[in-house]
């Protein structure tokens, strides 16, 4: 798998630019080396023997627990993209000096929340979705949720409560705003700790 994921180092971790399409590419094939794997498994163990009862049939069929949970895994990614080309290059422009994440989807019971990018500063998180109708306010009350069951290892709902959370879908209001947040204080500790939070709780 290490191999793997060599083929898409560029972009390839959590909140990275194209993160999502470097993950999407790595699941499908992972998914493919994992049944390849249980078919060669079976074949070898027909040609060996003549017969479809034999260990490395039983092998095979115990492969294909792990291809399937990575085949979920690949279905789950086949259905978000990355950040558009344009939009990204765009914010980039803008965002120099600020904790940035990319391709960012946080998943609920009832909604998956896409976000091309993210970009904190301190208390202040925000965020560009190119949904147009982006459902902001169950968004914000998805992250509070979160952070009321933080245990100690991740930041606490006290330490945070002033977050301020908002999401645009307008780019170049996004973009002035992000000019803005450059001029906000650093608040470095704190920034890590609510960019590590929201990695924790992302796809």
């Amino acid at each position: 798998m290490r191999h793997l994921k060599r083929l898409f180092s560029a972009g390839f971790a959590k909140g990275s630019r194209n993160y999502l399409d470097s993950q999407k590419k790595y699941e499908i094939l992972r998914t493919l080396l994992y049944f390849g794997i249980s078919l060669s498994l079976f074949i070898a163990g027909y040609i060996q023997t003549g017969e479809k009862t034999n260990l490395l049939t039983i092998v095979a069929v115990l492969g294909c627990l792990p291809a399937s949970k990575s085949a979920v895994s690949a279905v789950m990614f086949l259905r978000f993209r990355s950040c558009g080309r344009e939009a990204a290059d765009a914010i980039e422009q803008h965002s120099e000096g600020l904790s940035c994440l990319y391709d960012m989807v946080f998943t609920s019971e009832k909604k998956n929340f896409r976000i091309g990018h993210l970009a904190v500063r301190g208390g202040t998180v925000c965020g560009y979705s190119e949904e147009k109708e982006f459902p902001e306010e169950a968004f914000r009350r998805h992250i509070e949720h979160h952070m009321r069951l933080e245990d100690g290892t991740r930041i606490s709902a006290e330490g945070h409560k002033n977050l301020t959370v908002k999401i645009f879908t307008d780019l170049s209001r996004y973009t002035e705003r992000l000019e803005q947040m450059r001029y906000l204080e650093p608040e470095e500790e704190r920034t890590a700790a609510v960019v590590s939070m929201l990695k924790s709780i992302s796809l």
